[in-house]
């Protein structure tokens, strides 16, 4: 599984958004939340490309570049990163420190009961 730095995650949000975009289409994207050069995204887009994240074709004018990787998927892996590093790979140990912190509405709580209900049945069947 491909591990994506922060800056990383950015530039696939936008490619999950709308790809193929264009070099020039990213820096521009970004510009304000990072202030990030032309070379900045150059430099990330070929880091991307050797992980396996991205990929590119030759376009008429420029680069077009698109996700190798779906959301779901760098998703599951970096929750799954995180649970290991910081929590041991305990999903309750998680769940447990965000609700005695309150860190969990009750909107989520319920959301948390459905997930879990839906999992027990699907266990049982």
């Amino acid at each position: 599984m491909v591990h994506l730095s922060d800056g990383e995650w950015k530039i696939m949000q936008l490619l999950w958004q709308q790809a193929p975009r264009t070099i020039m289409q990213l820096t521009a994207d970004l510009q304000q939340e990072t202030d990030w050069t032309k070379h900045t995204v150059i430099t990330m887009l070929n880091r991307m490309e050797k992980k396996g994240a991205v990929r590119y074709e030759e376009g008429a004018r420029a680069k077009l570049y698109y996700p190798l990787v779906e959301r779901e998927e760098a998703a599951a892996s970096e929750t799954r990163g995180f649970l290991n590093k910081v929590y041991e790979g305990s999903l309750s140990l998680m769940v447990n420190s965000m609700v005695s912190q309150k860190h969990v509405s009750q909107k989520e709580l319920e959301e948390l009961y459905a997930i879990l209900q839906q999992a027990e049945e699907e266990t049982w069947k």
